[in-house]
C-alpha cells in the first residue's frame, strides 16, 4: 500500500506503485490532460515514473512555478535533436535551462551562424508536432561509455567515465534521439509550448577551460506562451538598444580590445562619468563615518593561505613569482583590511571601524564568460569592512542599509529585493560558527525592517550575506550590493581587539559593497538610462554651440560662465550649420545644448535645446548659469537634501 498526500492535505491510497499520471487521472480528467510531471517530496519527477513509497506529491501543470524550468529544459533537448538531424556528424555535450531560456553546447568543425536558426526553429517545431514520447532508462556506467563511444560522441564518452562506479545513470530518449540527463522531462514532446526562438551564438569551452577544444553554444528563449514569449522579445529588442557596449561606442566612453582581455580602456568622457560616480560615493562614505585605506596589489600566497582563499579562491587569481616568491594579484580586499586592522592595539572603545577602499582587483574569469564592462577580469569595488563586536551587528546591520537604499535612491533606482544568502557547500568555519553567524544576519535583517527571501547555498565561503537586488527602467533585475557576516576571517588571521574587560577578544567583520564592482554598476547605469543620464552624471553636461561665428566670443564667455559654477561645458566652434551640430550632440546623448547666436549675445541670453525635449527654453545668462548649476549638482550636494 502506498499513502500519497496532496498538498492540500488529503490521502489517496494506491495498492502498489502509482505514477503521477496515474495519480492525476485517479483525481480528474481535466487534471490528467494538463499535467506536466510532479514533485515527490519537494523533487520533481518525471510523470510517469513510478512512486513506490509514501510520499507528499504536487501535480505540476504550467500554472506551477517549476512548469517554465521543465519546459526550457526540453527546449534545450529539442534543440539538440534538431541539430543532429540536420547537421549529421555534430556533436552534443550539455545543454541547461537558463534564467529566460535555455542553451546547448555542440562540437562542430563547420561554425553555425543566425542564418542557421529559422531552419533549427522548424525542425524543432516538426519534433513537437511528431508528439514523440519522453521515456526515463536507467543505465549503468559501462553501458553509459560503450553507448557514447560506437555513436561517436566523444565528450560524452569521456565524461561517462567520470561518473560513479555504484550509481545509477539515467538517459532520456524521445523517439530515436537520446541523451544522458538528469532529468525530469515532459512526457512527450507535444506537450512542449512552440513559443520559443533562438537568439544568438557564442563560443565556449570544453568542461570551461580554454585549453579544451572550443565548442558552438546556440541560445534560445522559450516560454509557456506566445504572448509570454512575444514580450520577452520586446524586451530584448530594448535591452539591445540600451546595450552599454553599443552604447558605449556611440558616446565614446571606453573600449576593450584583445591585448587586455577582460580590462577596460577608459576614454575621457567614460573617465569623467566614472569619476562623477566615484567622488559622489567617496562624498557618501565619508558622511557615513569611513575611513578611507589603500592595500598593495600583490601579496605573498602565505596571506592568501593563511585567509583561505588560496584554497577556495585559486583557480581565479593571477599568480606572479619574484626572487622565489609567489604572490598573487589581488582578487579581494579583506586580507589586506585585516592587516591595517592588525597594526597597533585596538580597544572596543574604538569599535565599530567602518574601513573603505575603492580596491582594484583582478579575477581570472574564462575568456567565455566575460561580457563588456559586466564582466571583467580587472575591476574597482566600492568595498569597505566594518569590524565590531556581535552587539553591534544590528546596529551596523541598520546603518548600512539605509545608506544602502538612499544612495540607490540617488542613482534613480526605487525597488530593492533582498535576497538572504546562507551556507554553501564549500566553507570555511565549523557548523556552530556558520549558525551563529546566520542567527545574527537574519535577526539584524529584520531589525533592519526588511524583508527577504532565501537563497539556499549562496553565501560567501566565510559567511552568510545579504545581495540587494535592482530593477532597471525595463524591468531587469541586478545583483549588486551585499552585506555578509564573518567570523571565521578575523580567526584566521588573528585578528582582536581589547574588550572592556581587559581580555583579548576577535572582532566580527561584515564584508559590505553597495555599488559591486565599479564597470559593472556603470554598465547598469548606461543601460537603466539608455546613455541619457540625469545631468549630474552626464560627462559632458553643456555644449554651447554658436549660429555664426560672429558668436564665437560669446559663446567661450557662455562655457567659462559655467564652468565657473563647477558645469561640465564645451564649445562647438565649427564651421558647420546648427543642424547638423545640434544632431551630433543629440546623438551622443549630451543632456543640454546652448545656442547663442547674435541676437543672444546682444541681450546676453542664451537658447537651452534639452535631449527629448522639442520645446526650446531662452533664459537670460545668469538665470539659465543659476538653473543649470543646480540641476547639475549631485544629489547629495543639493541645497534642498
Amino acid at each position: 500500500m502506498v499513502a500519497i498526500k496532496l498538498p492540500d492535505g488529503s490521502v489517496k491510497r494506491f495498492e502498489g506503485a502509482v505514477s503521477g499520471l496515474e495519480l492525476a487521472q485517479s483525481i480528474g480528467a481535466g487534471l490528467a490532460k494538463a499535467a506536466l510531471a510532479v514533485t515527490v517530496d519537494g523533487e520533481p519527477w518525471d510523470l510517469t515514473r513510478p512512486i513506490e513509497r509514501d510520499a507528499t506529491v504536487e501535480i505540476v501543470t504550467a500554472k506551477h512555478p517549476y512548469a517554465l524550468e521543465l519546459v526550457r529544459h526540453d527546449c534545450a533537448h529539442v534543440l539538440a535533436q534538431a541539430v543532429q538531424e540536420l547537421y549529421p556528424g555534430t556533436q552534443i555535450t550539455f545543454g541547461p535551462a537558463t534564467d529566460d531560456g535555455f542553451y546547448y553546447d555542440f562540437y562542430r568543425e563547420e561554425p553555425f551562424s543566425s542564418a542557421d536558426f529559422e531552419a533549427i526553429e522548424q525542425r524543432m517545431k516538426e519534433i513537437v508536432d511528431r508528439d514523440l514520447e519522453i521515456t526515463r532508462e536507467v543505465w549503468d556506467k559501462q553501458q553509459a561509455h560503450a553507448f557514447f563511444k560506437q555513436s561517436g560522441e566523444s565528450f560524452k564518452a569521456e565524461w561517462s567515465l567520470e561518473l560513479p562506479d555504484d550509481a545509477p545513470i539515467t538517459f532520456y530518449r524521445q523517439g530515436d534521439w537520446l541523451d544522458l540527463c538528469r532529468g525530469p522531462h515532459l512526457p512527450s514532446t507535444g506537450k512542449l509550448p512552440k513559443a520559443f526562438k533562438l537568439t544568438k551564438l557564442a563560443g565556449a569551452y570544453w568542461r570551461g577551460d580554454a585549453a579544451n577544444p572550443q565548442l558552438q553554444r546556440i541560445y534560445g528563449t522559450a516560454w509557456l506562451n506566445e504572448k509570454d514569449l512575444k514580450a520577452h522579445l520586446t524586451l530584448l529588442e530594448e535591452a539591445a538598444k540600451r546595450d552599454h557596449r553599443r552604447l558605449g561606442r556611440e558616446m565614446d566612453l571606453f573600449h576593450l580590445q584583445e591585448e587586455a582581455v577582460g580590462s577596460t580602456f577608459w576614454h575621457p568622457d567614460g573617465w569623467t562619468f566614472y569619476r562623477a560616480v566615484e567622488a559622489y560615493m567617496r562624498r557618501r562614505l565619508e558622511a557615513g563615518g569611513y575611513v578611507e585605506v589603500k592595500t598593495p596589489q600583490l601579496i605573498d600566497r602565505a596571506l592568501w593561505e593563511a585567509s583561505g582563499h588560496w584554497e577556495k579562491f585559486r583557480e581565479h587569481m593571477f599568480i606572479a613569482e619574484s626572487e622565489d616568491r609567489v604572490l598573487a594579484v589581488k582578487p579581494m580586499n579583506c586580507p589586506g583590511h585585516v592587516q591595517i586592522f592588525k597594526q597597533g592595539i585596538t580597544s572596543y572603545r574604538d569599535l565599530p571601524i567602518r574601513m573603505a577602499e575603492f580596491g582594484s582587483c583582478h579575477r581570472n574569469e574564462p575568456s567565455g564568460a566575460l561580457h563588456g564592462l559586466m564582466r571583467v577580469r580587472s575591476f574597482t569595488q566600492d568595498d569597505a569592512h566594518i569590524f565590531c563586536t556581535e552587539d553591534q551587528i544590528v546596529g551596523e546591520t541598520k546603518v548600512f542599509c539605509e545608506l544602502l537604499q538612499s544612495i540607490y535612491r540617488d542613482f534613480g533606482f526605487a525597488d530593492v529585493v533582498v535576497k538572504f544568502s546562507d551556507r554553501p557547500a564549500k566553507r570555511a568555519g565549523s557548523d556552530a560558527i556558520w549558525y551563529k553567524a546566520e542567527a545574527a544576519l537574519k535577526h539584524a535583517t529584520e531589525q533592519a525592517g526588511l524583508s527577504y527571501t532565501l537563497n539556499p547555498g549562496e553565501g560567501a565561503f566565510y559567511g552568510p550575506k545579504l545581495e540587494f537586488v535592482l530593477q532597471d527602467a525595463i524591468g531587469r533585475d541586478w545583483q549588486c550590493g551585499t552585506l555578509q557576516v564573518d567570523f571565521v576571517l578575523p580567526e584566521r588571521l588573528d585578528a582582536v581587539y581589547v574588550g572592556e574587560d581587559g581580555a583579548k577578544h576577535r572582532p566580527v567583520m561584515l564584508h559590505r559593497a553597495i555599488l559591486g564592482s565599479f564597470e559593472r554598476f556603470l554598465a547598469i547605469l548606461i543601460e537603466n538610462f539608455a546613455g541619457r543620464f540625469p545631468l549630474w552624471l552626464a560627462p559632458r553636461q553643456v555644449v554651447v554651440c554658436p549660429i555664426i561665428s560672429d558668436a564665437d566670443g560669446y559663446a567661450e564667455e557662455v562655457r567659462a560662465a559655467l564652468a565657473k559654477r563647477g558645469i561640465r561645458a564645451e564649445t562647438d566652434l565649427r564651421n558647420e550649420k546648427i543642424n547638423y551640430k545640434v544632431r551630433e550632440h543629440s546623438h551622443a546623448k549630451v543632456p543640454v545644448i546652448a545656442v547663442v547666436g547674435r541676437r543672444e549675445a546682444e541681450q546676453r541670453s542664451v537658447t537651452l535645446r534639452r535631449l527629448g525635449v522639442e520645446k526650446q527654453e531662452s533664459l537670460a545668462l545668469d538665470d539659465a548659469v543659476t538653473t543649470l548649476s543646480n540641476e547639475a549638482a549631485p544629489p547629495d550636494l543639493r541645497a534642498d537634501r
